[in-house]
């Protein structure tokens, strides 16, 4: 489908094409990238994530199924609330989880930050891919700061694993996946350590933050909210703990 610029469809319905010079070489390019260990969606440049189709880049991180678990628990908290709501996705990479606020939530202000310039450039294309342009507020700086508050959820997928799993995490994940979207610093708490504080101060009063996490960090975080109310830990569903969320304090 890649080699020849077409869907699965015209694929089964043409058994008989056959593959050109240039498409072969193309095709054998695109093996030898993946020998190597290239992950296939930046090789193809795109995946899919909460039924859309987004470009990526080894600028972002690949949209994984388990970060469709935040924007479940961020859908399912909406329902209590007014209407309209004001969302930041922070480090929004690819902006899977913006796009997808913002595709569900038609009445939401919708706003997505992140430190890096190159990841904000595919975030932005995929937003004018979907027709959610208008929609989304981009932000180039690091975690929360210099935004306005207050908001009603601030939710994350931010780098959560720790340098001495290293060994752990798959090769090609460590060789071609943005190493600062994967490695928070040595015990992968760091960046959480950071958001927290930022979170409680741009949340309005009975706001909601989400993030995504991992069975390591699941103690780390829990004492991270103990000030915060009704906080949830929910597994995916190989049953690791996967989303975190807490509430500010009403009063």
């Amino acid at each position: 489908m890649f080699t020849l610029s077409c869907d699965r469809a015209y694929l089964f319905a043409h058994p008989e094409r056959e593959l050109t010079a240039d498409d072969q070489g193309r095709y054998e390019a695109a093996l030898a990238e993946r020998v190597r260990g290239v992950p296939t969606q930046y090789i193809t440049g795109h995946q899919e994530f909460w039924g859309m189709d987004l470009i990526v880049s080894p600028a972002v991180l690949i949209p994984r199924p388990e970060t469709e678990h935040v924007i479940e628990a961020a859908l399912e908290a909406a329902r209590l609330g007014h209407d309209f709501l004001r969302i930041v996705d922070v480090g929004t990479g690819s902006g899977c989880i913006a796009l997808a606020l913002a595709k569900e939530l038609p009445k939401a202000e919708i706003h997505a930050t992140d430190i890096s310039p190159a990841a904000l450039e595919v975030a932005r294309a995929n937003a004018a891919r979907h027709q959610l342009e208008n929609r989304i507020f981009f932000h180039q700086t690091d975690l929360l700061e210099g935004l306005s508050a207050p908001f009603d959820f601030v939710v994350s997928n931010p780098p959560y694993v720790g340098e001495s799993e290293a060994d752990d995490v798959q090769l090609e994940v460590r060789k071609f996946e943005p190493r600062n979207a994967v490695f928070a610093g040595p015990t992968g708490l760091e960046v959480i350590e950071r958001l927290v504080p930022q979170a409680w101060k741009m949340l309005s009063p009975g706001g909601r933050l989400i993030m995504e996490i991992s069975g390591t960090i699941v103690h780390g975080t829990k004492r991270l909210l103990k000030s915060w109310d009704d906080v949830r830990i929910t597994a995916d569903l190989q049953s690791i703990p996967r989303v975190a969320q807490a509430q500010k304090p009403k009063v």
